[in-house]
Order: C-alpha cells, then sequence, then structure tokens
C-alpha cells in the first residue's frame, strides 16, 4: 500500500478523475483529502471532499447514485488519483451519467439517467 504521506496534496486535497471500470468512460473529476481516500479504501464507495460546502460526502448519499470502487491508481507524480468504479445511476448531479455531457459547442450528447428533482 502506497504511504499517504508521499501522495502531493494542494491545500490538503488530491485531484481524483472518476472513470467506469468497464467502458473507461470519464464519469467526473472530484477533490479528496487524506480522510476520503481512507473511508473510500475502508468502505469501497467513493468519498470526496466538497470544496462548496467544505466538508467530506459519500458518493450518492443523497441520490443513492453509489459509485463502487473496483481499482485505484496512483499517477506518476503522486499528485493525482484515477477511480476505476462501478457508477450505480448517473454520476452527475444534473442527472446524467457523466459530468461530461455536452461537447464544446454546447450541444448534450450525454445520457440523462434521472430528473434531480426527484431526488435531490
Amino acid at each position: 500500500m502506497i504511504d499517504f504521506e508521499t501522495l502531493k496534496y494542494e491545500n490538503y486535497l488530491i485531484f481524483v478523475v472518476v472513470q467506469d471500470h468497464i467502458s473507461r468512460e470519464v464519469l467526473m473529476c472530484a477533490y479528496m483529502t487524506r480522510e476520503a481516500l481512507e473511508k473510500t479504501i475502508e468502505t469501497g464507495i467513493a468519498h470526496f471532499w466538497s470544496r462548496s460546502r467544505q466538508k467530506l460526502w459519500k458518493k450518492g448519499e443523497t441520490s443513492g447514485n453509489v459509485q463502487k470502487v473496483n481499482q485505484i491508481k496512483i499517477d506518476c507524480d503522486m499528485d493525482s488519483i484515477l477511480l476505476l468504479v462501478e457508477q450505480v445511476g448517473g454520476a452527475c448531479h444534473m442527472g446524467y451519467r457523466s459530468c461530461f455531457f455536452r461537447d464544446i459547442e454546447g450541444k448534450i450528447i450525454g445520457e440523462k439517467v434521472f430528473e434531480p428533482k426527484d431526488v435531490y
């Protein structure tokens, strides 16, 4: 196991890319604190740090759209994490499977899988 002290946090945060473990679709990006990483490892469910709410949160704690962690990878510089997950429901709080549901022109190209007003 990698010593958490060797990870390069910036302001106590480390950048995280979340990807579907089968399709490799990028679902979302977020940040973790050391505590969020420890909770993720302990529970097998993705936990992150909410910069807007300034608190630890379990992905899906309100919506039920959890991310079951299949694998955790650390990049070569030790400053980013890649989570390979099984996504239950949508990853995006706007109801889409992935947070990357628009192209550069603004056209919706992603799949909407739930209505936010029904779960939040």
